[in-house]
C-alpha cells in the first residue's frame, strides 16, 4: 500500500476567510494538511500607497503596520504561533530549505542574507514570499512538504523553479519510494496573481533570452513575455504534468486595485504575498 495517498488536482479559488481574502485550495489543507495563499491588498492596515495588506518589509512602508499585517494572515490561517520565515528577496535562484522545526532560525538568517525560494518539510514553518508583478509560484508534495518561489524575469531565465521543483523532489524521493521524475509528476503546482503578457513589455534582449531557453511559445509577440507560461514550462521539463499545474490566471498590472503592481504604481507600492505551511498533526 502507498505510504502516501495522491493530491487532489490543484483547484484555486478565493478563501471562505473575510478578513484576509485570499486565493486558497482547499482540498490541499484537508488531504495534507498544507495551508496556502495568495494574498490581495485587502484586510491589512497599512495606508496608502501600501493601502492595505503590505506584507512586504522593504518598500518604505510603517514597521508596525507590516508586522501587524504579516500577523493578520497568520490568524487568518488560525496558525498564530506558527515560525514565519521570510527571505531577502534577490532575484537569484537560491533556496534556503528547512527540513526540522529547530532548523527555522538558522533557516531564517540564512534567508535573510538572499532567498528567493523556501523549501519547507518542517510543520508550523510558514513560508512568506512578497510580489508586486513578478510570479508566485507554491509547489506541494504528496508527503506535505512544500516550495514557495519568488521568480521575477530573471529568476524565471534562470530557472528557478525547475530547480525548486527537483530540489524537492530530491527531498521526498526517498519517503515516495520512487524515481525523482516520478516525484514531480506528483506534485501541484500553484501560479499565483502576476503581470501577464499583454502587460509585460520588455527589450527585445530579455525577449530573446526567454526565447531561447524556452522557445517561441512563452512570448506573445516580440516584445511581450508570458512569465507564467515559462515557469510552467521549466516546471514541466522538471518533470511535472500539465494536470498538476493550476494558475489564478489574475494580471496584476490590469488588477492593480485587487493586486500590487510594479509598473501601475510606477514602483510606489506594497507587496502582496505568496504562504504556505503544514500543520502538525
Amino acid at each position: 500500500m502507498a505510504r502516501f495517498n495522491p493530491l487532489p488536482l490543484p483547484a484555486l479559488s478565493f478563501s471562505r476567510e473575510e478578513s484576509v481574502p485570499f486565493i486558497t485550495d482547499d482540498a490541499l489543507a484537508s488531504s495534507v494538511g498544507v495551508y496556502m495563499g495568495f494574498s490581495s491588498r485587502a484586510g491589512g492596515v497599512s495606508e496608502a500607497p501600501f493601502d492595505t495588506l503590505n506584507l512586504g518589509s522593504m518598500v518604505h512602508d510603517n514597521s508596525a503596520a507590516v508586522a501587524q499585517n504579516r500577523a493578520r494572515v497568520l490568524a487568518a490561517l488560525n496558525s498564530e504561533d506558527a515560525a514565519l520565515v521570510v527571505p531577502l528577496q534577490v532575484h537569484g535562484t537560491d533556496i534556503v530549505e528547512i527540513p526540522r522545526q529547530e532548523d527555522v532560525a538558522a533557516a531564517q538568517k540564512r534567508a535573510e542574507k538572499g532567498a528567493d525560494a523556501l523549501l519547507v518539510q518542517a510543520p508550523n514553518a510558514c513560508a512568506l514570499l512578497c510580489f508586486a508583478d513578478c510570479v508566485p509560484v507554491r509547489v506541494v508534495s504528496p508527503t506535505g512538504h512544500f516550495a514557495v518561489v519568488h521568480a521575477g524575469w530573471r529568476g524565471a531565465v534562470a530557472g528557478i523553479v525547475g530547480k525548486a521543483v527537483r530540489a524537492l523532489a530530491r527531498a521526498d524521493a526517498p519517503l515516495l519510494e520512487c524515481s525523482e521524475v516520478q516525484c514531480c509528476a506528483q506534485f501541484n503546482m500553484y501560479i499565483g496573481p502576476c503581470i501577464h503578457a499583454e502587460c509585460f513589455e520588455v527589450s527585445r534582449e530579455v525577449s530573446a533570452q526567454f526565447e531561447q531557453r524556452f522557445g517561441a511559445s512563452c512570448l506573445a509577440d516580440e516584445r511581450h513575455v508570458d512569465l507564467p507560461c515559462a515557469v510552467s514550462l521549466d516546471a514541466r521539463a522538471a518533470g511535472m504534468v500539465p494536470e498538476r499545474i493550476a494558475d489564478c490566471g489574475v494580471c496584476t498590472m490590469c488588477n492593480h486595485e485587487q493586486f500590487f503592481s510594479y509598473r501601475a504604481s510606477n514602483g510606489t507600492c506594497g507587496r502582496h504575498g505568496a504562504f504556505a505551511l503544514r500543520k502538525e498533526a
